[in-house]
């Protein structure tokens, strides 16, 4: 199944849907910073979520509980595969090049990047 892209107010809400895992539009409020949206508004973004297939419901009467069809890890994958195909040529090095010029890595994180690469490296095939 392939996975759409998310609108920022969307991603919003399937954030608070993972972190939730189950809830009623009330709930997803809950977690929405001030000022929070109108409550149809919310139940408009989750209807369109459902359409995109990220979220399904269990009915109870007139109140649907949502919860998650896709996980968080499934859909960080598309964004990480979109953002280094959209703008560093599919290359994890230009991408990687591109945080270290920007300062958003220290060289702490460095440190933990090669550590990941020397296990990967050694890991028994």
């Amino acid at each position: 199944m392939e996975i759409k892209d998310l609108t920022k107010a969307e991603e919003q809400i399937m954030q608070i849907v993972w972190q939730i895992e189950k809830g009623f539009v009330k709930e997803v409020m809950d977690f929405l910073p001030e000022p929070k949206p109108a409550y149809n508004t919310v139940s408009t973004i989750i209807r369109i979520l459902e359409v995109k297939g990220f979220i399904g419901h269990e009915a109870y009467g007139k109140a649907h509980q949502y919860y998650p069809l896709i996980s968080r890890e499934d859909y960080k994958r598309h964004a990480t595969e979109k953002l280094l195909g959209s703008y560093f040529e599919n290359s994890v090095e230009s991408m990687f090049s591109f945080f270290v010029k920007e300062e958003k890595l220290d060289v702490g994180d460095v440190d933990e990047i090669l550590k990941m690469i020397n296990k990967i490296k050694h890991k028994p095939k």
